[in-house]
């Protein structure tokens, strides 16, 4: 079965594709709701109430649930996957920072920075790209922050996605 060619719009970027200094505004954006919440604390046996008890979260500051803040990072990563990681192996994250908090029915946006690239030297088809990701909401508010690490096939070498046909 022939893979989706490079040229494709949703195939991604490659290595080459990167520019430091480069700003991605990435497209789409996301509302989060209580379901969202609720399954993802629960699938990660999160047990702060703070997450999944409205009764307990009126309580504090807050005053109603905080979405998941492994949530937020998973969202916020996943926004930008078609623009920074499509092609690309996630190598970590660093100086995650959390600078406001997120609550359930809040859309979430997501842009990134390229702040530096190099060629790997173990692994001549792929380079290793940096990137400095915020996350915001509708009221453009910075939610999450993070340098992200990745390794990025070169153009040429990543692997082919699958286009099956109807028989």
């Amino acid at each position: 079965m022939p893979g989706m060619s490079e040229d494709h719009p949703s195939a991604g970027r490659c290595y080459e594709d990167f520019e430091v200094g480069t700003v991605l505004h990435h497209p789409l954006g996301r509302t989060v709701s209580s379901t969202d919440n609720t399954w993802f604390t629960l699938l990660t046996a999160n047990t702060n109430p703070i997450h999944f008890d409205a009764h307990y979260a009126a309580q504090t500051e807050f005053k109603r649930p905080l979405l998941n803040s492994c949530f937020t990072l998973a969202l916020v990563t996943g926004l930008s996957v078609n623009d920074i990681s499509r092609n690309a192996i996630n190598l970590g994250w660093d100086e995650v920072r959390m600078p406001a908090p997120v609550f359930e029915g809040d859309t979430i946006y997501a842009q990134s920075e390229v702040l530096s690239k190099r060629e790997s030297r173990s692994r001549p088809h792929q380079g290793i790209v940096e990137v400095r990701t915020v996350g915001f909401n509708q009221d453009g508010i910075v939610v999450l922050s993070y340098r992200r690490t990745i390794l990025v096939f070169k153009r040429g070498f990543a692997p082919a996605i699958p286009q099956p046909r109807p028989s």
